[in-house]
């Protein structure tokens, strides 16, 4: 496995960690279909939650959020409703969050959520 699927990988495992730290229940990871994938489905009382999880080592290429673009949130709202539609699951509301994390794997890793991002 190459080191940045190791870091997201990582990254991913400190998200899904962090969002049931705050109350959401995970019930998918890294879910893929021919559209793309998922990092993490989660439910946060009850409304559907599509996390995208960006990790970096530094902020040398910029931060996290920066590589969650229009095209990438407009993907992760049709992957959640595919999600939905694969598992039979009618959500009331859906919403995406984006997870940064930067872990320059010395000290610890600063985390940032963003709810309900586009």
């Amino acid at each position: 496995m190459k080191a940045k699927d190791v870091l997201g990988r990582h990254g991913e495992t400190l998200a899904a960690d962090f969002l049931a730290l705050q109350g959401m229940r995970i019930i998918d990871r890294n879910w893929r279909c021919s559209e793309g994938e998922i990092d993490i489905v989660a439910i946060d009382g009850d409304t559907l939650v599509v996390a995208e999880v960006k990790t970096r080592r530094s902020l040398n290429y910029g931060h996290p959020f920066e590589a969650v673009g229009i095209a990438k949130l407009a993907r992760l709202h049709r992957l959640a409703g595919s999600w939905c539609r694969e598992h039979e699951v009618r959500a009331r509301r859906r919403r995406v969050d984006v997870v940064a994390i930067v872990d320059d794997g010395i000290g610890e890793p600063l985390l940032e959520h963003l709810r309900g991002v586009g």
